[in-house]
């Protein structure tokens, strides 16, 4: 499910949170799809609970998560990510379409990738 790189500078639970979020985004898991336990995540990736712990929590903060005590975690519905995340979002996406713009990419190519993105298609 998730692959965890020691070499990479970022700290393990931004690679889980990071991992789940594109997990989420993806459609592999599903909203109101049960998230491993802590433990069982802890276990399968040979980690500490306390680091799924913080990436669930982050998660749960960004509204990607809700949990639900005495029954686990769950993908919330897409409606529920926070504003703030999705602010960020399209600053780098501002960021990054300024800069593609300046490297002679058209905005009609911008554009095909964003539809082939809503398609569910790799752009």
């Amino acid at each position: 499910m998730l692959n965890l790189d020691f070499r990479d500078s970022r700290p393990i639970y931004e690679q889980v949170k990071d991992g789940l979020r594109k997990l989420m985004v993806s459609g592999v898991i599903q909203e109101g799809e049960k998230l491993p336990s802590v433990r069982t995540m802890a276990s399968s990736l040979a980690i500490n609970p306390n680091t799924i712990q913080r990436a669930y929590d982050a998660l749960e903060s960004e509204g990607y998560l809700c949990s639900v005590p005495g029954k686990g975690s769950f993908a919330a519905p897409n409606s529920g990510v926070d504003t703030g995340r999705r602010d960020a979002l399209f600053q780098t996406f501002d960021q990054t379409a300024a800069e593609l713009l300046f490297l002679g990419v058209n905005g009609e190519e911008l554009w095909a990738r964003v539809r082939a993105l809503e398609g569910g298609e790799e752009p």
